[in-house]
């Protein structure tokens, strides 16, 4: 157990992990609910809302940051597991709301004003927590791994694969939007009320809710972690590099990206089902193929192939996006836009790399921002001519 805790970060990093836990689980409790509004040390109830936000972003960013960063696999679709997950808690928080909707029915209120005398059969038994978590895992998952079967075993990858994903998350959004389907169309699911007999309203069902989202962050950060320190995350770093080569070696490399894009998928799903009842609204747009590229962004600008960097890159962005969507809305596509290029051009290695190769810190995940761009391209070493030596 210690040689895996020594594997998984030094004492540095287990030290900034233990002060995360403080501030997430003592601090900011205390600073929210104890402290009044007029204290320099409150902290208000949009700022709790808006860091559990973020930290569902974070954990997405992780997650494609394991794929892409590790793997070498672009996905331009995990916005659909994103938002497949939370469309599984949205239908159960649907369904908590009961009588106390607009119509004073059991079904949820968008199905009576369409109509609808029955839940449809995609609905049953979501009026039960533990089948709404079963389906936060299982469906996004499950589709990540057919989708994955074909794919992997087809030999897609590159550009080719990034453009499915694409077009499998656009026609995710169609169907979705579509009110047949069952899932509210357009406006989705919103006015939720309570979550486990809890009323979503009240600060301390918020601040639970940020700190388990704080939390799960943290396991999915040790998770990855774990993966990437193991054998297993070598083959991936291999596959990555040079994936004919380790074929050639023995290993069947559908099997490694198959588990790892499914992992992928359902941490994703984890993070939509925490994201729903914070923010109080899921709806198709989630699915839209640009928010899965601002995901791709995300890691890009922290530094893919470093976990640590798809967490900053995500606090990053998204934060200065809260800034700017109040103050100029209409500039925030082009800022976006106009980082994404600065980082291309000028950090290849997004912050973290920058930060290892300038000011020289060697910390946990870094190592591989230095080695791997935003192309996920290695440098190649020309081999030395007969008769000199290699540089």
């Amino acid at each position: 157990m210690r040689a895996l805790l020594t594997r998984l970060y030094g004492t540095r990093g287990w030290t900034a992990i233990g002060v995360c836990i403080v501030l997430l689980c003592v601090a900011m409790p205390l600073a929210n609910l104890v402290a009044t509004p007029g204290s320099a040390f409150h902290v208000s109830d949009y700022f709790v809302t808006l860091a559990g936000k973020i930290m569902c972003y974070a954990m997405v960013a992780v997650a494609l940051d394991l794929v892409w960063g590790y793997a070498g696999i672009l996905s331009l679709g995990h916005g659909l597991f994103f938002a497949l997950g939370g469309y599984a808690m949205g239908m159960y928080l649907m369904r908590s709301i009961g009588t106390d909707g607009h119509y004073q029915t059991e079904l949820p209120d968008f199905m009576v004003f369409l109509d609808w005398k029955q839940l449809p059969w995609q609905w049953w038994n979501t009026d039960q927590f533990w089948w709404a978590m079963i389906l936060v895992v299982a469906v996004p998952g499950l589709l990540a791994y057919a989708f994955g079967y074909f794919a992997f075993r087809s030999r897609i990858k590159g550009v080719y694969f990034s453009i499915i994903t694409q077009a499998l998350t656009y026609a995710a959004m169609l169907l979705f939007f579509r009110n047949e389907t069952g899932f509210g169309g357009n406006n989705g699911f919103t006015d939720f009320k309570r979550i486990v007999g809890f009323a979503i309203a009240r600060p301390e069902t918020r601040m639970s809710l940020s700190i388990l989202t704080g939390l799960a962050l943290i396991a999915t950060l040790l998770i990855a972690r774990t993966i990437v320190t193991s054998r297993f995350g070598r083959v991936l770093t291999a596959i990555r590099d040079a994936e004919s080569r380790v074929m050639f070696c023995g290993y069947d490399t559908s099997r490694y990206k198959l588990f790892v894009w499914t992992l992928s998928a359902t941490l994703c799903g984890i993070a939509g089902a925490l994201y729903v009842p914070q923010v109080g609204i899921i709806n198709p747009s989630e699915m839209s193929p640009a928010n899965s590229i601002e995901i791709a962004i995300w890691v890009a600008v922290g530094g893919r192939g470093t976990l640590i960097g798809a967490v900053l890159g995500a606090g990053l962005v998204n934060g200065a996006k809260s800034v700017f969507t109040v103050l100029m809305p209409e500039y925030w596509l082009y800022v976006l836009g106009l980082l994404f290029i600065v980082v291309t051009l000028y950090l290849p290695n997004g912050i973290v790399g920058w930060i290892t190769e300038k000011i020289g810190w060697r910390g946990g995940d870094s190592r591989m921002a230095s080695k791997v761009g935003i192309a996920g391209v290695r440098p190649q070493q020309t081999p030395p001519v007969a008769g000199e030596t290699a540089r």
